[in-house]
């Protein structure tokens, strides 16, 4: 099976970990973006957790003049409510899946099992980890948005109903606007999730004092 599963960077805090987080990049960005936060988290040696970034494959993006680039799925406009292209996003949302599964068939359980996401790959956080079909610890979207929301109260998984959610935002994001943010958590609300909001004095990125919430988050949920 993983001679097929989607390219990923791998790093682990310590060994023989029984947690597992899969993290999404953002647009034109590999795996190896984000692997350096790791050490930035900080997480006890008593907790060590695997950490799973993958690349996403190069597609051509719309909004780019059809520039390829690594991406979850096109951007076909900047408008609000179709932003996202839903079919790009079940199939990316279908390969993390694929890697989630070889977690799970390798001994993690589910439910120590978060899934995470910058900007687009928070999308795909967001999509799969309210649809995935086994519990898991939670879902961490960061400087993001949602695809379709209104599919949420016919397709989300009965399992994840009160999955836990950490979103966090940029104050001044000039790339994903705050309000697709917040956006995004009043979907959740009106489905009866309880999302946790944070905004940072930050653009399009993320800062320490995130960093350390995340950390935070992180330890709670798979502690």
């Amino acid at each position: 099976m993983s001679d097929s599963l989607i390219p990923h960077v791998e790093v682990n805090t310590g060994d023989n970990p029984q947690a597992c987080v899969i993290w999404m990049h953002g647009l034109g960005d590999s795996g190896h973006g984000f692997a350096p936060i790791v050490p930035e988290l900080k997480l006890p040696e008593s907790m060590p957790v695997k950490f799973l970034f993958p690349h996403a494959p190069v597609r051509p993006v719309s909004i780019n003049n059809n520039m390829e680039m690594p991406a979850w799925y096109d951007i076909k406009s900047l408008d609000f409510n179709s932003r996202a292209d839903l079919t790009g996003v079940e199939e990316s949302a279908g390969q993390i899946k694929q890697l989630f599964d070889a977690q799970v068939e390798a001994g993690f359980a589910p439910e120590k099992i978060v899934l995470a996401g910058f900007s687009q790959g928070g999308v795909i956080a967001y999509h799969l980890g309210l649809r995935i079909p086994q519990r898991i610890a939670g879902i961490l979207a960061l400087s993001t948005y949602m695809c379709e929301p209104g599919l949420i109260a016919e397709q989300a998984s009965e399992a994840n109903r009160n999955v836990p959610i950490m979103v966090a935002h940029g104050e001044q994001d000039p790339v994903v606007p705050k309000i697709l943010g917040e956006m995004a958590v009043k979907a959740l609300q009106e489905n009866g999730y309880e999302p946790q909001w944070h905004t940072y004095q930050m653009q399009h990125n993320v800062c320490m004092e995130e960093v350390q919430q995340i950390s935070k988050w992180l330890q709670a949920r798979l502690a």
